[in-house]
């Protein structure tokens, strides 16, 4: 064999590799294309950044929803996510990526930008107050509704205060007025669901 058929095949065999990569990119694209026209589909929520500490929490709600719903890859979520951060929040996510690039800035998880939002949405003092709420929060009469929905916006925006599931009721139910407290704690329920509805049931 010659050293110019040599050449040749080495030559082919690297054209053939180049075509194949970029085959394999294309495929790829035309695939993340396509799974982001399946997130939009979904209506995710839009957050500028003006929403307060509820609004941020509904925006992760949401997002996670459609997550769940359009069966996004865990490599696509914060690429997708912050395709629909606007004004204030697009301004902040341009300027943490400048340093970094766009690329290596998708690359860090949901769980790593629910936190960069939240202590830029969430300023130190507010988590304060909301930490102080947290550990306060009581059931006012029998408006259960009220009590749980606050404590579930609490507990997302503040998920250090509530290590495990266990600690999580412990808050809960210690915020139930007294003449419920004690019938939740001996129904020993294993899931806060549970512990809701065991006190709903009490107070029916």
């Amino acid at each position: 064999m010659t050293q110019a058929t040599i050449r040749q095949l080495i030559a082919d065999g690297i054209a053939a590799a180049l075509e194949a990569k970029a085959a394999t990119m294309a495929n790829t694209s035309r695939n993340v294309i396509s799974n982001y026209k399946g997130f939009m589909s979904y209506q995710p929520s839009y957050f500028n950044g003006t929403e307060g500490d509820v609004g941020l929490i509904r925006w992760f709600e949401r997002t996670e929803l459609v997550f769940s719903r359009s069966k996004c890859a865990e490599e696509d979520r914060v690429t997708f996510a912050t395709g629909t951060l606007t004004n204030d929040a697009l301004s902040w996510l341009n300027a943490y990526a400048q340093p970094i690039g766009i690329e290596q800035a998708n690359r860090i998880t949901w769980t790593e930008l629910k936190r960069l939002l939240t202590n830029k949405y969430c300023p130190r003092t507010e988590v304060k107050k909301m930490k102080d709420e947290f550990y306060n929060l009581a059931m006012k009469g029998n408006d259960l509704k009220t009590y749980v929905r606050r404590f579930q916006e609490l507990a997302v925006l503040c998920p250090n205060m509530v290590p495990n599931t266990e600690k999580l009721m412990e808050v809960f139910i210690g915020g139930l007025p007294r003449s419920i407290e004690g019938n939740v704690t001996a129904s020993k329920p294993q899931t806060l669901e549970e512990a809701i509805t065991i006190t709903q049931r009490l107070i029916e």
